[in-house]
């Protein structure tokens, strides 16, 4: 299958940087040779203009998108251009999800109505519904804005309730292992 024009190399490594902060909170955790493998763009279709400055590619349809252990599916992918340089990504859909494997093992997975990637502001923005697990916790709630440049990550303050359940360690990781002089 021929992807369209806009699944260029740019555009494939925005979509990962997406999917990578929408993990949060193990961003640096992600699986790190998943940026060196090829990706993949399936929908039902695409419409992409490529030949202004100020350009829009959307894929429809079961949209699923994959690269290494990433795994996006959503009903609606879009990307924004402005100036030649992509402005936004929206996936949107009931709901849209990623899910990736971690360097350690582990999978991170990420689901909301929409999320907004802005690069030039380094911010990824999920909102409806979105949930956020990893084996070491999760975080859901209607809103949450993570701005991949500082770390910080705000959620709530719609007057809708943030719910964040943190994962105990495990024995091992508590304490070192005694053997009481046996």
């Amino acid at each position: 299958m021929n992807l369209p024009r806009a699944a260029n190399p740019r555009t494939a490594a925005l979509l990962l940087a997406l999917a990578a902060a929408a993990l949060v909170p193990a961003t640096a955790l992600a699986k790190s040779s998943d940026r060196n493998q090829p990706m993949t763009l399936d929908s039902n279709t695409s419409d992409c203009n490529q030949s202004a400055a100020n350009s829009r590619c959307v894929f429809s349809g079961a949209v699923e998108i994959t690269q290494g252990s990433l795994v996006i599916r959503a009903e609606r992918a879009e990307i924004v251009q402005r100036n030649g340089e992509i402005e936004q990504v929206v996936l949107t859909g009931k709901q849209a999800t990623l899910k990736q494997e971690m360097d350690d093992g582990s999978t991170m997975n990420a689901r909301a109505d929409r999320i907004v990637y802005e690069p030039a502001k380094e911010v990824l923005t999920l909102t409806g519904n979105y949930q956020v697990e990893s084996p070491r916790g999760s975080n859901s709630g209607q809103r949450m804005v993570y701005n991949m440049a500082s770390g910080q990550v705000q959620s709530g303050g719609d007057g809708s309730r943030v719910r964040t359940v943190i994962q105990p360690r495990t024995q091992a990781q508590q304490a070192p292992a005694r053997d009481g002089g046996n």
